[in-house]
């Protein structure tokens, strides 16, 4: 059976249909926006693998380049591994559909969004997301949507809805909302410094405005929807819950008083180990049973202390930041450095500064472009005491994404500074928000290595816990307060507003006023930290390392690109192998020319002005004879630059033969009379004599190339 379901969505044709493609899949939908279509589609196994105790959901979004009339490049000609839309896009579609999943489901499951066609107009995500919703929400896996997924910008302050790329490059603010009919469960996006009360406002018309499309979903489902699968919803046997309380509850929570994260989790397992010794005698070949028991109880007594006593895990209070500590000019041969240290958190971020060819070419699905700011976060397993390979995972791809929008909201501009900038953060230590240790430590970085940002930017990670009506926001998390809480919620920005945003509900009713007094709370806590952070360094520094390349912008004529190249390249390899400077030459006439060596980049320029400078009437030139006619000779006065020095215009005296006087290579000095319009020039000979009259020629006349007033 085939159903199809269609709406207008702010301008443009919405359509979702269900039943006509990969039917033996649990679920698949078409979704098709303007020009872009995506299939998603869904399979759960149809039992758990043995031992398993958590979901094994997988989400992929993948591009096909057929989808905007491409073939691959490379060798193979087919699509490779994932890009880093892809893979920010797969987690874009995984956080808010993983929350709705039950608890008691383990059965192994894959949501793939396959992108078929690609306008100009449109970004897929979006569309991904609501075909990966739609797709769970007729099939029969249990699912407590639907969702919807849309995109918010601001062009002249005003809100649009799903904006065009052509709209988002004039916005500033581009935010992804996801959501259920009742609340808003994800949040994605970054924002020109923009007010808290911008923010908020973008959210919750993002979330009025998805409604007609989950009111598409459910409708679908009435029509073609499969019966979901039972699904028994955990129950914990009563007796070993209270022997489990009874015995450890105290233990527990005195285990919890331990400020430091490793203490506290040695404390934590040597109770956990000492009680399943305990109660496995009473409840024999159940330990499964009972560990599930003790880390219930773990969590209830976190959250116990922090709403009824308002205390957190390490003893500080709601509102606290941990303390803060940061150094600049850590490493002495890079371009810019800092550590940033809170709490249990450091991150070391550098920041190296690179010409126009070490930019980053993005083949993307709908066009090629360059990126001149990359920021790369890494995660080894050391800064949380593990052991695992080494290899960038998703969460590292995201962590990275995010702080890298939150810090090039600052960015100059490539006039302003026409370097390409790389932001590495090795992570040392990790107990809290290390994504926004690193846009602190970033911004501190940026400004070591001179970079001249408008404004200092540093995040925080805000939790939430949720009892009945007892709400406690929670500045600065922990990672334990993350994982045992309702709401994982970033900012990033500066004193003047928001640059980023990310946030992750794992409950409903979430109201308006506890995200705005989230989003107040944390404007608190960065207005802190930057005041610590500008103790360290409150300015980008006057001048760069020594190290980084220095970078001289030269205009010239696009009809003179051809001269400074040369055939085949010769004449800028020439440059470049005489200086050792690196040349970078645009289709506009602008050229790049970097070196850390003031020497070599004056004797560049110079080459480079040589070729290109161009004739100006009334200037002298020390010229070259490069050919001897009956009624002059054509005398080069610049590189490539000819002028026709006339028979009368020779000498002070009469001149009968050219020859006479001059002959093929002789260096004279000429005055340049006249350029007409089309390029010709005129010369004297008798004029530059008489205007050195009365010195040593030698001395007056300039070096060629080289025009004298």
């Amino acid at each position: 059976m085939f159903q199809k379901a269609e709406i207008e969505f702010h301008s443009r044709r919405l359509s979702i249909e269900v039943g006509r493609l990969a039917k033996q899949a649990s679920g698949a939908a078409l979704v098709q926006y303007g020009d872009t279509v995506v299939l998603a589609t869904v399979v759960a196994t149809a039992s758990p693998r043995p031992g398993i105790d958590f979901f094994p959901l997988t989400v992929d979004y993948q591009e096909k380049t057929f989808a905007a009339g491409k073939i691959p490049g490379g060798f193979f000609k087919r699509e490779g591994r994932p890009s880093e839309k892809e893979v920010l896009t797969s987690r874009l579609i995984d956080r808010p559909i993983r929350p709705l999943f039950p608890d008691s489901f383990v059965c192994e499951t894959q949501v793939i969004a396959t992108v078929l066609s690609a306008d100009k107009d449109n970004d897929p995500d979006m569309v991904a997301m609501i075909a990966a919703s739609t797709a769970l929400h007729v099939s029969d896996i249990p699912f407590d949507g639907p969702v919807v997924g849309v995109r918010v910008g601001r062009v002249e302050g005003n809100l649009i809805i799903n904006p065009t790329l052509e709209q988002l490059d004039a916005s500033d603010l581009s935010v992804v909302v996801a959501g259920t009919r009742d609340s808003i469960v994800m949040v994605e996006g970054g924002a020109r410094m923009l007010s808290e009360d911008i923010m908020l406002d973008a959210l919750y018309t993002a979330h009025q405005q998805m409604q007609p499309i989950i009111a598409m979903q459910e409708e679908l489902r009435r029509v073609l929807g499969k019966p979901k699968r039972e699904v028994e919803a955990p129950v914990g046997d009563a007796a070993i819950n209270e022997r489990v309380e009874a015995l450890a509850g105290a233990k527990i929570r005195q285990a919890l008083e331990f400020v430091g994260k490793q203490e506290r989790a040695a404390a934590f397992a040597q109770v956990r180990t000492e009680l399943l010794a305990v109660l496995a005698v009473e409840f024999p070949e159940r330990e499964a049973e009972l560990a599930e028991a003790v880390e219930e109880l773990k969590r209830r007594v976190v959250r116990r202390v922090i709403v009824e006593d308002r205390r957190r895990l390490d003893g500080r209070g709601l509102t606290e930041i941990r303390p803060i500590s940061c150094e600049a000019q850590l490493l002495p041969r890079t371009h810019g450095s800092a550590l940033f240290t809170r709490g249990e958190t450091q991150a070391l971020v550098v920041t190296t500064l690179g010409t126009s060819s070490d930019e980053q070419k993005i083949d993307a699905l709908l066009g090629e472009h360059y990126k001149k700011f990359m920021l790369h976060y890494n995660f080894p397993a050391f800064s949380v005491g593990e052991v695992k390979p080494l290899r960038t995972s998703r969460r590292e791809v995201g962590h990275g994404a995010l702080a890298e929008r939150a810090l090039s909201q600052v960015l100059p501009t490539e006039e302003e500074f026409p370097y390409t900038i790389r932001v590495v953060s090795e992570i040392f230590e990790s107990n809290g928000s290390s994504s926004m240790a690193t846009v602190c430590g970033g911004s501190l970085s940026l400004m070591d290595a001179g970079v001249p940002i408008k404004s200092p930017v540093a995040g925080i990670a805000m939790g939430l816990i949720k009892e009945g009506n007892e709400i406690r926001v929670l500045s600065d998390i922990l990672g334990d307060e993350d994982h045992l809480g309702d709401m994982d919620f970033k900012v990033a920005g500066t004193a003047e507003g928001v640059t980023a945003l990310q946030m992750d509900i794992k409950i409903s009713g979430v109201t308006r006023e506890i995200m705005r007094d989230a989003l107040y709370q944390a404007r608190a806590g960065r207005l802190h930290i930057l005041e610590v952070m500008n103790r360290t360094l409150s300015r980008p520094r006057q001048t760069l390392s020594e190290h980084a390349p220095r970078i001289v912008t030269l205009k010239i004529r696009p009809d003179k690109i051809r001269d400074v190249i040369g055939p085949g390249g010769k004449v800028i390899r020439g440059i470049i192998d005489e200086t050792g400077v690196k040349i970078d030459v645009e289709d506009d006439g602008t050229i790049f020319i970097a070196s850390s060596d003031q020497k070599a980049m004056d004797r560049a320029i110079e080459l480079i002005e040589g070729i290109t400078v161009e004739a100006q009437v009334g200037k002298i030139y020390n010229g070259i004879v490069r050919r001897i006619v009956d009624f002059g000779a054509f005398v080069e006065i610049l590189p490539g630059t000819d002028g026709l020095l006339h028979i009368s215009q020779i000498g002070p005296g009469r001149v009968h033969r050219v020859s006479d006087v001059l002959k093929e290579g002789d260096q004279i000095p000429v005055k340049v009379l006249e350029i007409d319009r089309s390029g010709r020039i005129r010369l004297s000979r008798r004029e530059a004599i008489a205007g050195t009259e009365g010195g040593d020629e030698k001395k007056s006349a300039p070096d060629r190339g080289r025009p004298q007033s």
